[in-house]
């Protein structure tokens, strides 16, 4: 399995471009907050209200139960326990009933024929005679080398595989939902830090209309005004757009149905969450170790690969087998009638079947062979998982180190920049700033907005990955 790796590109994919910020002219925060936009959705529709919340945990809880892929995994399951039960047959003794009605014509016949029919000689002037015998045979392997048993064994290492298998694609979509679920929570946020900029950026242009008309302000000013709203619009719009699309992943992820409705429950995501102590590389490695499914699964493909060389290696053993029959058959052409046919020609068997391997023309040596270089790929398949598992949770806590140490210094640079802009905003509606200091002041508050986003949910995603690889539930 390849570890799905959260990349920051993922959070980067929102529009954070400078002097961008609401939705239409002259619209007050409340407003927007109500405005339905026929062409995004946005999940703000008229029938809010009515839509179901889902919490992470049922969105969970729901996968699990719907998921297709879930299914038929747990289809494949069921297949392997059929297996299971037909190789455990293989031990018991075989019984079979057999049939043969015939019909014999011969038309040219004149005198009496010498016939022979189940081993009894008789003799018919008949041009149409009837011929019947009956057959029960059992058979049983008292022998093979063992393989039968064998065979038990790795259906039954093949079961618990496929069940592993399984539990690694739950775990799968279990990430999945909650690098979903984080991604529209950090979309949500920075939709409410678009909308608003949007509703200053308004502000700001109704004022800058005002100083216009009283000779305060320049056409070229006003226009870069205009500018910065328009951009603020598109932003807002764009960022619903952004949320909409992951809401339909998620959607999609469920396996709910096209029509109907479907959003998150708000969730505030506190200091406490994102400052959390981060578990150690090595802390997380081993517990993965010991519950992860795919490792898991891995050192059954090696168990099963060494009793598929026993298997091999039984090739070269003597094979004995039981077998018994009763027969039984009566002929028309008999002067005996049936009943005293079938009585006379009642006849039990009963022996025994030696098979030794002397030349096989180096089948059984290069099954051997062929055993132990898969042995030797199951290995290697092992040691690469293990790998693959240390360095996604190595660069989970990478990641999670890196953006909570991030979160603590973004989180003081974007209260001192909003402070710094309002200050800014406030002179300029008193004439004490220019267009280009106000426009730099926002574009530096955006890109510190941007920063503390981007690390607050970075490191919420990673530390719920490694708790989650350390074997505890997603939660938050």
């Amino acid at each position: 399995m390849k570890h799905r790796i959260f990349s920051i590109a993922l959070l980067q994919m929102l529009i954070w471009n400078p002097g961008n910020g609401c939705l239409a002219d002259n619209l007050t925060d409340k407003e927007l907050q109500e405005t339905d936009l026929e062409t995004v959705s946005t999940g703000r529709s008229n029938n809010e209200n009515t839509t179901r919340k889902w919490s992470l945990q049922e969105c969970i809880d729901y996968a699990l139960e719907n998921n297709i892929q879930i299914k038929k995994n747990k289809a494949t399951e069921e297949q392997e326990a059929i297996g299971l039960k037909e190789n455990k047959a293989a031990l018991l003794p075989s019984l079979s009933f057999s049939m043969n009605q015939s019909l014999s014509y011969r038309p040219l016949q004149e005198t009496t024929s010498n016939l022979v029919a189940n081993g009894i000689a008789s003799s018919s002037s008949n041009k149409l005679t009837e011929n019947g015998s009956y057959g029960l045979n059992a058979s049983w392997t008292v022998w093979d080398g063992g393989a039968n048993l064998k065979n038990v064994k790795v259906q039954e290492l093949n079961q618990q595989m496929a069940a592993l298998t399984t539990e690694t694609s739950q775990n799968s979509i279990q990430e999945q939902i909650v690098q979903l679920y984080i991604q529209i929570l950090y979309s949500e946020e920075a939709l409410k830090v678009n909308d608003s900029l949007c509703a200053t950026a308004q502000k700001q242009y109704d004022r800058g209309v005002v100083m216009t008309e009283e000779g305060l302000m320049s056409q070229a000013e006003l226009a870069q005004l205009k500018s910065q709203l328009s951009s603020s619009q598109y932003d807002v719009v764009n960022t619903q757009t952004i949320v909409a699309g992951y809401k339909l992943q998620l959607k999609q992820l469920l396996e709910l149905n096209n029509g109907e409705a479907f959003d998150i429950q708000p969730l505030e995501v506190t200091d406490e969450a994102v400052l959390e102590l981060i578990p150690t590389t090595v802390e997380v490695y081993q517990a993965a170790l010991q519950q992860r499914p795919e490792i898991k699964n891995k050192q059954l493909e090696i168990e099963a690969a060494d009793l598929n060389i026993s298997i091999a290696r039984a090739g070269y053993s003597p094979s004995l087998s039981l077998n018994a029959a009763i027969s039984d058959s009566h002929y028309s052409a008999s002067q005996m009638n049936v009943g005293q046919q079938m009585k006379e020609n009642l006849n039990g068997t009963v022996g025994l079947s030696l098979s030794i391997p002397i030349f096989d023309n180096r089948r059984n040596k290069s099954a051997v062979e062929k055993a132990k270089v898969a042995r030797l790929t199951s290995e290697l398949d092992l040691q690469e998982e293990q790998k693959n598992l240390y360095s996604t949770i190595e660069n989970y806590w990478l990641q999670a180190t890196s953006n909570q140490q991030k979160y603590l210094a973004s989180k003081a640079k974007s209260a001192s920049m909003a402070s710094s802009y309002t200050l800014l905003n406030e002179q300029f509606e008193n004439g004490l700033k220019n267009i280009v200091e106000l426009l730099t002041g926002r574009d530096d508050l955006l890109s510190a907005e941007q920063e503390r986003l981007q690390s607050k949910y970075t490191t919420l995603l990673n530390i719920q990955m490694l708790q989650f690889y350390k074997g505890e539930k997603m939660n938050m």
